[in-house]
């Protein structure tokens, strides 16, 4: 009876080491794993902004060459007087006109509306969601090193840490720039 008390003792003991050994590598995968969508969102960001910032500049040259040709077509027709006859300048401003025209046409088209400012507003909002994507990333991050930090440090799991697994505690992701802005310090 007293051995098969020991050997139940034993058989108990060996299953919540085993549990608190699997916690403790769940835990530091989770940590992983949430650092891995950190770097993701990042890189994302990364390569979507080159991108974004290249199409404004696309529809901003466009614009700005859209601009002068108004411009142009303006000046040309501010050379036309209504008293004198001038069939060159009126194939000028004739010719000016079909370009713009062909050129308004063509935007229309591909960009219904041409405004670099909505460009740029799109790129600063899709921008400000990548960073608020990012900023969650980190949050999940942090609280997956919470969770690994505690579950190795807390007794009986920091018996078993040290005996089989000797994991050294994860530190969180923390923003010295935006921690400087604040009097209040943990330590």
């Amino acid at each position: 009876m007293e051995l098969a008390i020991l050997l139940g003792l034993a058989a108990l003991i060996l299953v919540v080491v085993v549990m608190i050994y699997n916690g403790i590598i769940t835990r530091m995968n989770a940590v992983e794993r949430g650092w891995a969508n950190v770097i993701t969102q990042e890189r994302q960001k990364n390569k979507m902004i080159p991108h974004l910032e290249q199409v404004t500049e696309q529809f901003k040259q466009h614009e700005m060459g859209l601009q002068s040709s108004i411009a142009e077509l303006r000046s040309g027709l501010a050379r036309l007087q209504p008293n004198t006859i001038d069939t060159a300048a009126l194939q000028q401003v004739e010719g000016s006109t079909q370009k713009l025209l062909q050129g308004l046409t063509i935007a229309v088209e591909a960009y219904p509306e041409l405004k670099a400012s909505e460009i740029f507003n799109n790129l600063m909002r899709e921008i400000a969601e990548q960073q608020e994507n990012i900023g969650a990333a980190i949050r999940i991050f942090n609280q997956n090193v919470e969770d690994f930090n505690n579950g190795i440090e807390v007794f009986p799991n920091s018996l078993v840490n040290s005996l089989f697994n000797k994991k050294t505690r994860v530190t969180p992701f923390h923003d010295s720039e935006a921690e400087a802005d604040f009097e209040y310090k943990l330590r």
